[in-house]
């Protein structure tokens, strides 16, 4: 018998500007002690300096296609069988590549070279549209690592 309940998933609210799901989600990651009207006045500043940078381009479209690029497809899990623990890739489900890859962009964003959160995420999102940049990096060496350890995918549970 489970000890624990399932996690309920909750619904988020779209944002008041683009009306998408997923730019909440983003802005809501992206929150520090619940300053969230910072964090919106961040994220919009950087769509537009994004809108700026690619000629042409919608700065959402350009928002949806980097983080669609930063999706990882595998990932390792630790399994200890007989006393050895190994590295097993397993496939990511569909809410954690999400949540994955707006916390690899936000993240390497705040590492950033650059003056100001703005620019720095505005270059680090441009570059993952582009297949470039941290976040990018960061799902290729997760794929890289579970390639390398393929021989123990039949531990997978």
């Amino acid at each position: 018998m489970p000890r624990r309940r399932k996690a309920e998933i909750r619904e988020v609210a779209p944002d008041p500007v683009f009306g998408s799901t997923l730019v909440e989600k983003f802005v809501n990651s992206m929150m520090w002690e619940g300053r969230k009207a910072t964090a919106q006045r961040i994220f919009y500043a950087a769509m537009e300096k994004v809108a700026e940078k690619s000629a042409g381009e919608e700065s959402l479209k350009v928002f949806k296609k980097a983080v669609e690029n930063c999706k990882p497809m595998l990932e390792v899990k630790t399994r200890r069988v007989g006393g050895a623990n190994y590295q097993v890739p397993v496939e990511v489900p569909q809410n954690r590549r999400t949540s994955l890859a707006l916390r690899w962009i936000i993240g390497n964003a705040r590492n950033r070279p650059e003056k100001g959160m703005p620019d720095k995420l505005a270059n680090e999102l441009v570059d993952a549209a582009n297949l470039r940049g941290g976040a990018i990096k960061k799902k290729d060496d997760v794929h890289r690592m579970a390639e390398a350890n393929k021989a123990f995918a039949h531990y997978r549970w």
